[in-house]
């Protein structure tokens, strides 16, 4: 079994998240909506436990949640096209035929096989 240090999981990582962020630029017709799409992403996979458009916003350096909520709610993108990219970037990165998708929140913990 080779161990990665943390430096390299962390590029691994990073890295990763870039190319999904690359892929769903296409979403988006303003490169400032695609940035703000970015950081509304950042903010979800942030530390805070509560994540409120007031503290996606604080976290994305925003004055306020109204272009957080534009990405939700005035935003023109499709969902659909989104759902796919997720789809097969988790297809590509996790198949496997002996994974283990384990779904784990404060309210719902799940195992599926």
């Amino acid at each position: 079994m080779t161990v990665a240090s943390i430096e390299t999981t962390l590029e691994l990582w990073a890295s990763s998240l870039r190319e999904v962020k690359g892929r769903m630029r296409g979403l988006f017709v303003q490169e400032r909506v695609a940035a703000s799409a970015n950081l509304f992403l950042d903010g979800l996979l942030g530390d805070e436990r509560r994540k409120t458009g007031w503290i996606r916003a604080e976290a994305a350096g925003d004055p306020g949640p109204w272009r957080q909520h534009a990405i939700l709610g005035r935003g023109h993108w499709d969902a659909d096209a989104l759902r796919d990219i997720v789809r097969d970037y988790a297809l590509e990165t996790l198949a496997d035929p002996d994974a283990v998708l384990v779904i784990d929140g404060e309210l719902d913990q799940r195992m599926i096989r």
